[in-house]
């Protein structure tokens, strides 16, 4: 290692793969973790930041390829930064993925020989999303051969996604692999028509630009929702785009738009207006039907989420004397599909508009045995809660990437239920919630779920029972 303000360490060999798929190379038993690699490769670093066990580095070089490293298929991989493990073939990303939550979790939770399933992987590793967002931005990047363009050039604006680590720079996406058509065709589009001297495109930094971004939803039953979100309200330059869009893609279910002039891209304080057609998609799974809407939760991927709401439900096991509690339940997903097995499913939400869908979802699918509350869970799940409703004989939990609360950690080893499911979409937080309960919880088995191919992230369904 030289020694330098930011020492230079060359020929290093990453070994490992660890948390949030940053990979690790060992220089001397010191850890160092590089991103952009993966194991076999032997590259040149540069550390950034140092601890006393570990750092963290730049990458400068690769030196020898790794045997595994396969060419990545999209064009905008070294940009985007979205999809960085497609370097990795996906019989490797599984098994990283996999060994992923069985590190995490005995790092994190202090928890080892946990009985992990066999991961389940996706049947689609491209166009398998059912949601993208792409941002408008006068600042796109630019590669290094691209000629010099003056900053009035509207050719330096772009349409797609962030750059890695920078929030002001955006990728200009021709052909994305995440989505089925016609997300690439009604993208492009747009950014056709906006070209136009009055839809100039939002700056991140003075928050000027008329166009901001666009959501594209689609469902395996033919629906699409494109919603708009422009910087200002100008009618006749929001009824021009909206025409456009509702001419040249008429197969459109859902055409909305909203103005957002905070400095946040947030939509879930914003009021859309719907344009043509519903305000809402419909999408199919196993016999259910479910409402989406734009500001909606709903899995990004519809194949792998039957696939992780039949684990929930076999976990789960409920019979027909059963009170089932679903917390951070969403759009009322898992609650309506567990309902036909049980006696009730109280579900829990904070964002309002996700518990109209539920019960809207309970009502399409003939379900009576579902109830729903909005709020904060850690303030509306207490003991009076529980005294109304009903002491829940299994709990599932899919909360955020933040994990649970504790206070709400506390309520569920008062209310002390027979069986605990927690579906998560961060083994780190999951693992940490689970060890708060590991002292009267047996955790039974693990079923990982790959729901985003070429990606780090790893879904991950436990099973605890009460001991």
């Amino acid at each position: 290692m030289r020694k330098k303000k930011y020492p230079i360490v060359e020929d290093l060999l990453i070994t490992d793969i660890g948390a949030e798929g940053v990979s690790i190379g060992r220089h001397d038993n010191y850890v160092i973790f590089v991103r952009g690699v993966i194991p076999g490769d032997v590259v040149d670093v540069q550390l950034t930041r140092t601890r006393k066990s570990y750092a963290e580095s730049k990458l400068l070089r690769i030196k020898v390829h790794s045997e595994d490293r396969i060419e990545p298929f999209c064009p905008h991989f070294k940009n985007c930064g979205g999809c960085k493990w497609q370097m990795l073939p996906y019989e490797k990303q599984l098994y990283y993925k996999q060994k992923q939550v069985l590190d995490q979790f005995a790092r994190i939770g202090g928890i080892k020989n946990i009985a992990v399933r066999q991961i389940i992987a996706s049947e689609n590793d491209k166009f398998y999303r059912n949601k993208l967002e792409f941002t408008f931005s006068n600042r796109r990047w630019l590669d290094a051969d691209e000629p010099f363009m003056d900053k009035s050039d509207r050719s330096l604006e772009g349409l797609g996604f962030h750059v890695q680590g920078m929030f002001d720079r955006i990728v200009n996406i021709e052909k994305c692999y995440l989505q089925a058509e016609p997300s690439n065709l009604l993208r492009n589009a747009i950014r056709d028509f906006t070209k136009k001297d009055s839809y100039d495109y939002y700056n991140s930094r003075t928050h000027e630009g008329m166009m901001r971004n666009i959501i594209i939803r689609t469902s395996s039953i033919g629906e699409i929702m494109l919603a708009v979100i422009f910087n200002k309200d100008i009618p006749s330059l929001v009824n021009d785009l909206m025409e456009f869009v509702a001419s040249e893609f008429p197969q459109i279910t859902s055409l909305l738009y909203a103005v957002n002039t905070k400095f946040n891209d947030s939509i879930y304080d914003l009021d859309f207006v719907c344009f043509k057609g519903r305000d809402f998609i419909y999408e199919e799974m196993d016999g259910f039907k479910f409402k989406i809407g734009v500001k909606s939760f709903f899995q990004t991927n519809t194949a792998q989420a039957l696939a992780l709401y039949k684990k929930t439900l076999e976990y789960a096991s409920v019979n027909s004397n059963d009170i089932v509690y679903d917390l951070y339940t969403g759009t009322g997903t898992i609650a309506n599909f567990v309902s036909p097995h049980c006696k009730k499913v109280i579900g829990i939400e904070s964002v309002p508009e996700a518990i109209e869908d539920a019960k809207v979802n309970s009502l399409i699918n003939s379900i009576s045995n579902t109830e729903f509350f909005v709020g904060d869970i850690k303030d509306l799940l207490n003991s009076d809660f529980i005294n109304t409703n009903g002491k829940p004989d299994v709990i599932i939990l899919d909360p955020p990437r933040a994990g649970v609360h504790e206070n709400v950690i506390n309520v569920i080893r008062n209310s002390a239920p027979s069986k605990i499911v927690y579906v998560s979409c961060n083994p780190a937080t999951q693992a940490r919630d689970i060890s708060m309960l590991y002292d009267i919880y047996d955790i039974v088995e693990s079923q990982p779920v790959d729901m985003f191919p070429h990606t780090h992230h790893v879904e991950n369904v436990v099973l605890l029972l009460r001991k």
